[in-house]
């Protein structure tokens, strides 16, 4: 595949005991890079929720994962179901596979959990991003690690 091209994408939703060493390993590299090293952000990603949590993983057909996110059932964080670690390598993100990557964890929430509502700490400048995903601020500004985010939630019909 050459850089121009957007890549075809296997997706897979597991719980934390259903991941490989190498699937977890290599979800928690792509988040280490891209919240720690790109964002020069030094915090501890590895919280202990992750074994709590159902992970979607998005990998290229050489099997390179280059997208994550962790899908947190009600009563982990929040009172309600949440989306978080939310990363897609910096490469490939001009072909909006953050936007699918939403798309999928939001349609699992719904349909296998029966989410109301969604909630997510999003950083802010990412305001746009979401809110062309329905989510609604309901927040001020405050500072996480150093970085600005707000709350957001997804009402569902």
């Amino acid at each position: 595949m050459n850089g121009d091209e957007k890549p075809v994408l296997t997706w897979r939703i597991k719980r934390f005991d259903d991941l490989s060493l190498m699937e977890l390993h290599d979800l928690l590299r792509v988040r280490l890079d891209i919240f720690v090293v790109e964002q020069g952000c030094p915090y501890s990603e590895i919280d202990g929720k992750d074994p709590e949590c159902i992970h979607v993983l998005g990998t290229t057909s050489d099997n390179e994962l280059i997208a994550t996110a962790r899908i947190v059932p009600a009563g982990v964080i929040y009172d309600e179901w949440s989306i978080g670690r939310v990363v897609v390598k910096k490469e490939y993100r001009k072909f909006k596979i953050g936007k699918e990557l939403m798309e999928i964890s939001i349609d699992h929430c719904i349909k296998e959990h029966e989410a109301k509502t969604i909630k997510i700490a999003a950083q802010e400048y990412l305001k746009g991003f979401y809110e062309d995903l329905k989510f609604e601020q309901i927040s001020g500004r405050y500072m996480w690690d150093g970085i600005e985010h707000i709350d957001m939630r997804l009402y569902v019909n």
